[in-house]
């Protein structure tokens, strides 16, 4: 990847089509609820190839990853060898995390350290409401543990979550799990690992702020949402005290990098802080 040809870094794109081959576990139902939720004009979740296509011709770097909820919904997880085998094919332009469901215990712990030293994954990604536990939730640390020792990041969902959304009963989702405040536990607990909150934590947005500004280890993601929407607090931060810490995620597919981009041009953001949010905040914590 030659970053000098890179004008962002996008740290949240999803890979999910090869969930959507089982019609009997219910992920395409939840599909199709978040595709109308968000806008999306991907009736199907695009294919990593098409991903690095979108994004090559944007000339953006693109984190990239699936989620594994299998012990809480069922759904069949995207096998994370097969999302960094492909990232490494268009190596170029996507960076592959992988995702691993806290409830596999120490399989996944081995799985961890396997996906980083023979496949190369660069972080892990974490969303508690779709997975249902608390990241504070000691049975997790020993997979943390293993990033931690990796030396890669752990990327949380935190706030509300368009998964379930306007579904009968949100599907099952609870928001409680995803209070950015326990990952404040975490960042505590584990103060070598790079944690990254996912998105504008709404209700908790202050919390969320407070967790980064307390924890040196804490950076938060923009993603799931349109800037145009982004809290003044949000701004405010983004434009001092955690310019440093903040990074450019579109929640491709849900929310189309162009989208973000424009509603982020005019964003009240100092000239001096765009590029650190766009581009070099990623750069410096995935070390490339």
């Amino acid at each position: 990847m030659n970053l000098d040809d890179i004008v962002a870094i996008d740290f949240h794109t999803h890979a999910e089509e090869a969930c959507g081959m089982h019609a009997d576990d219910g992920y395409d139902d939840l599909q199709h609820a978040m595709a109308h939720y968000f806008h999306s004009p991907f009736k199907s979740p695009p294919t990593i190839p098409e991903t690095a296509e979108y994004y090559r011709a944007r000339r953006i770097a693109a984190v990239i990853f699936a989620v594994d909820a299998e012990a809480a919904t069922g759904h069949r997880r995207y096998n994370n060898e097969d999302v960094a085998t492909l990232a490494a094919e268009h190596s170029d332009i996507l960076i592959p995390f992988a995702s691993i469901d806290p409830a596999k215990g120490k399989m996944g712990v081995r799985e961890a350290r396997r996906l980083v030293a023979d496949f190369g994954v660069r972080g892990f990604k974490f969303h508690p409401t779709y997975q249902a536990f608390y990241p504070n939730d000691r049975a997790a640390y020993p997979l943390y543990e293993a990033i931690q020792e990796a030396g890669v990041p752990a990327l949380f969902h935190t706030g509300q979550t368009g998964v379930g959304a306007g579904m009968r009963g949100g599907y099952g989702m609870r928001l409680k799990y995803s209070n950015p405040m326990f990952i404040d536990d975490v960042a505590a607990d584990f103060p070598d690992l790079k944690i990254i909150m996912a998105h504008p934590s709404f209700p908790w947005q202050d919390e969320a702020l407070a967790v980064a500004t307390h924890k040196p280890n804490v950076y938060i993601d923009l993603s799931g949402w349109s800037p145009k929407y982004f809290p003044p607090i949000l701004v405010k931060y983004a434009n001092s005290l955690l310019k440093e810490r903040m990074l450019f995620g579109s929640d491709w597919p849900a929310i189309m990098p162009d989208r973000w981009l424009n509603d982020f041009d005019k964003l009240d953001i100092k000239p001096e802080v765009r590029p650190l949010i766009l581009k070099e905040n990623a750069r410096r914590l995935l070390g490339i």
